[in-house]
């Protein structure tokens, strides 16, 4: 007399379905009665069991725990502190928890932000920046040759005075200079992008 099917399940650490598809499939062989001789049942498993897709036992884990990263304890309490929540003493599996949570519901705030367009990519926004200044300072520069004969014409037709003639080569010059000192000025500023 054997051992009934669930029994010889638990036994061999497996379903008790996986016990009546062995039966099925001839791996192993029932009792007349219906149950399980475990030794027969045992060496027919091994012999008809791919040693590859055997069952490895799980690794023993340590029963001491392992020591939590000051980093870590240290995000949870910068967190807690953000937020106006105590974090004093040691941290607390709670508190710890409600730091995750609170971070994941900021990630998801920025992600729905971003999603709509209300927040930008930071690296996008300063090469905008930097180019538009670029096109800005060129227009600048190039300013003083379109206008130079312009103003140069416009003064000397202004004065009346035919012999005080003022050329325009002159006054593109002198726009010119003006123009750079003014743009070096302004580029002596550095924004603070924090």
């Amino acid at each position: 007399m054997g051992v009934s099917i669930r029994a010889y399940a638990r036994h061999r650490g497996v379903s008790h379905v996986a016990v009546l598809r062995a039966i099925k499939t001839g791996r192993i062989a029932a009792e007349p009665d219906g149950t399980i001789d475990t030794a027969k049942a045992d060496a027919a498993w091994q012999r008809s069991s791919d040693p590859a897709k055997a069952r490895r036992p799980m690794p023993k884990v340590d029963a001491k725990l392992q020591p939590v990263p000051d980093a870590a304890v240290g995000s949870v309490r910068d967190t807690l502190k953000e937020q106006g929540l105590p974090a004093s003493g040691s941290v607390t599996f709670v508190q710890a928890r409600t730091a995750h949570e609170i971070a994941k519901a900021h990630l998801a705030r920025l992600k729905l932000q971003e999603r709509r367009n209300e927040i930008v990519d930071r690296a996008k926004a300063t090469a905008l920046v930097f180019r538009l200044a670029r096109e800005e300072r060129d227009a600048w520069i190039n300013w003083p040759a379109r206008s130079a004969a312009l103003m140069a014409a416009e003064l000397s037709s202004a004065n009346g005075d035919t012999t005080a003639l003022i050329g325009a080569h002159q006054m593109q010059k002198v726009l010119e200079a003006h123009v750079r000192a003014h743009l070096a000025e302004h580029a002596a500023i550095r924004p603070d992008f924090r």
